[in-house]
């Protein structure tokens, strides 16, 4: 294979963002071939914008048996994330999904068996992981430099929303529709990367505000506690509702600490690491000498054309992947714990109990106000499962 022919399922926001960037040559070695939405006002966009060269499917099953696409990017809804994606490694494409990889962990995780069966690059759109800060950050904890974590606060609050915004579609917002609010729509970078560069939380207790500042089903004000297995604790704080709003990720170490905010890097680095200050030091009052450093950042952040690039490259060349696929279930499954800790007020210990909260996800799917569309385009009542 010299070129890769993509398909795009879900042509709204970022599935036209993607399009726009094939179409613009902006991913070295591949191709727009094929676009597949359900609303016909969708389709005529991409007709009038896209050429003619892009075919255009209604239905996914018919752009899946084309034969016209080696690779699908799946930017619908995030309850239809796993079963296409499923559908798509059945048909021995590769595939890249947006985030979150789904809206419960046990659908996610057999989206994860199928792809692991298969012999198909799979990636996610965690298009966070290529900046430079973060990886920066990562490459300090993981080289010990930092030390042995003792705590992690986020806090990020900068996601504003008024009720406009949530009133400008009747599937934002709810569960049916949805599946979560601030944790599933906005913060699913951030539990990627929190976990990414600081590991898995074992136990999480999380108290969330369902429709406490606006007038919506989901969550839209969460502060949650973790623990480590190394004893380390954490904070996430996130809403939209706040304004103006905080994007603070702090990282205490037995070295110092690092702080990422206002797209910098600071360390304070111990000259001598805490652990060794308190075994040795016999002045009572005292800190060990600690030293500010701002931290040079280098490269750029390619944000989404850096995922498809990289994605791209894994199916040419064997690239690795900054972003697998397999890794949504990890940042979803915190989420998951998060909403199953309020549902309860009880803590949750990881591994998480995916039958019970798919099981209570399905009460509040039944009282949920969304109306699905059906194949014909028309509304019916959420009754049903997902």
């Amino acid at each position: 294979m010299t070129n890769v022919k993509i398909g795009i399922i879900g042509i709204g926001n970022m599935g036209s963002a993607h399009a726009q960037s094939l179409i613009k040559g902006e991913i070295p070695g591949a191709e727009l071939t094929a676009v597949c939405d359900l609303n016909p006002a969708r389709l005529t966009w991409a007709k009038e914008t896209l050429g003619d060269q892009v075919l255009l499917f209604e239905q996914p099953e018919d752009l899946f048996k084309s034969g016209t696409i080696d690779a699908v990017i799946i930017a619908t809804p995030h309850y239809d994330h796993p079963t296409l994606a499923i559908k798509g490694f059945e048909h021995n494409l590769h595939v890249l999904i947006e985030k979150p990889a789904g809206v419960f962990t046990k659908k996610v995780r057999e989206m994860n068996e199928v792809a692991k069966k298969s012999d198909r690059v799979f990636g996610i759109m965690y298009n966070q992981r290529t900046n430079p800060l973060y990886q920066k950050l990562k490459d300090l904890i993981e080289s010990g430099e930092l030390g042995e974590i003792k705590r992690t606060n986020w806090i990020i609050t900068s996601w504003y929303r008024s009720q406009s915004y949530y009133n400008s579609g009747g599937w934002r917002a709810t569960w049916a529709g949805e599946g979560g609010g601030v944790l599933l729509n906005q913060d699913p970078h951030q539990l990627d990367l929190w976990q990414w560069m600081c590991g898995m939380p074992v136990r999480v207790h999380a108290f969330c505000g369902f429709g406490k500042y606006h007038d919506i089903e989901v969550e839209d004000d969460v502060t949650a506690y973790v623990e480590y297995a190394n004893g380390a604790t954490g904070v996430f704080v996130t809403s939209t509702s706040d304004t103006p709003g905080t994007n603070r990720l702090e990282v205490s170490g037995d070295r110092g600490k690092i702080v990422i905010e206002d797209d910098k890097l600071t360390f304070w680095r111990n000259r001598v690491p805490e652990r060794q200050f308190n075994a040795e030091y016999t002045g009572g009052f005292g800190n060990p000498e600690c030293w500010k450093c701002e931290i040079p950042i280098y490269g750029s952040n390619l944000q989404h054309v850096g995922i498809l690039r990289n994605w791209v490259d894994a199916i040419l060349k064997g690239t690795p992947l900054l972003a697998p696929g397999e890794d949504g279930i990890k940042g979803l499954t915190i989420s998951n714990a998060m909403h199953l800790s309020a549902w309860t007020n009880q803590t949750i210990e990881l591994p998480l109990n995916e039958d019970l909260y798919y099981e209570l996800l399905q009460e509040r799917i039944k009282e949920s106000s969304y109306q699905k569309p059906n194949a014909n385009g028309k509304t019916m009542d959420v009754k049903g499962t997902f």
